[in-house]
């Protein structure tokens, strides 16, 4: 990364495109922009959920994915750069396995709720599915979208899913189970 920004408001984008990384311009509106932005608003996301009271070694967790994030925006900025491997995804594999360890099997579909920090991770959950399908429609139309970026996605919505449950039982609480049979 050789320049970094040191005047915001360009005007350059007044005429609905935006610079990549490798110095090309494309429509706002562009499938790689709509990608970008969806990681970008997941990122956000979690720094709202790191504003909570966490356990240390989960705040460093998701500190950590933050930059993943981060690097995978510069992935979709720059076509053809690569930057997430099987090492990121199997990081989030152990994290997976190791905090879907302490919670009870699943009997019934959840709600989101419970605690805010667990209501927190579920939209972080929802925001990283919708960047997930950006990625895929990116993917599918142009190409050029490394493999593990991809899968990172999907194993981090998992790990969204799991942390929900996780910071409901650190908060005291339970999950807020669907009631099939519920009087409406």
């Amino acid at each position: 990364m050789g320049n970094r920004l040191s005047k915001i408001a360009t005007r350059t984008g007044d005429d609905g495109s935006t610079g990549l990384g490798d110095g090309s311009r494309v429509g706002k509106d562009s499938l790689r922009i709509q990608a970008l932005g969806d990681v970008d608003e997941l990122n956000s996301q979690l720094g709202l959920l790191l504003c909570e009271t966490l356990p240390d070694e989960l705040r460093q967790a998701l500190l950590s994915i933050q930059h993943d994030l981060f690097d995978l925006g510069g992935e979709l900025c720059i076509p053809g750069y690569t930057v997430l491997a099987d090492a990121h995804l199997a990081r989030l594999d152990a994290l997976l396995e190791k905090y879907n360890a302490t919670l009870p099997p699943l009997k019934e579909f959840i709600l989101p709720g419970g605690s805010r920090g667990a209501a927190l991770a579920h939209v972080c959950r929802t925001v990283c599915r919708r960047a997930e399908r950006s990625v895929v429609m990116l993917e599918k139309a142009d190409g050029g979208v490394n493999a593990p970026a991809r899968r990172y996605l999907n194993r981090l919505s998992d790990l969204c899913f799991v942390l929900a449950r996780v910071l409901n039982r650190e908060a005291g609480g339970q999950d807020v189970l669907w009631e099939k049979d519920r009087a409406r």
